[in-house]
């Protein structure tokens, strides 16, 4: 079997713009319906705009929390493409698929931390100042 020519490949124009936004939104259903732990992100980064709004937090703290945020939906992306990638090229139990999950499993564990501390910097003072 010959390999693709991808020297060939179709040059990416203005015109195809809206087919990448209606996969990029089609990936972003499919880790919400299949990632439990998607959800459970998805559900944090909701009632955290809602904290941030009602504590009335600075244009900086916002910044900090976007971009947190940002972090660890992007890394429960990443980890979910490998599982499916790595599930459908080798779909038995192989050693070192499993610790290439892990590692990724581990980079979306380290933003989650890495957000929980931003949002502990950010809201501890915002709720203080309320008393």
């Amino acid at each position: 079997m010959k390999a693709p020519d991808i020297s060939k490949k179709k040059q990416s124009s203005l015109k195809d713009l809206p087919a990448s936004f209606r996969n990029a939104f089609s990936g972003i259903t499919v880790l919400i319906k299949s990632e439990y732990n998607a959800g459970i992100h998805l559900v944090v980064l909701i009632l955290v705009i809602i904290a941030g709004i009602v504590l009335k937090i600075s244009t900086a703290h916002w910044i900090a929390v976007i971009l947190v945020s940002g972090l660890v939906i992007a890394s429960e992306c990443f980890n979910t493409a490998l599982e499916y990638l790595s599930d459908a090229l080798a779909p038995e139990t192989n050693l070192m698929i499993g610790k290439a999950k892990d590692v990724a499993a581990a980079g979306v564990l380290v933003s989650a931390l890495a957000a929980a501390i931003t949002g502990l910097i950010v809201f501890i003072p915002a709720i203080v100042r309320l008393f």
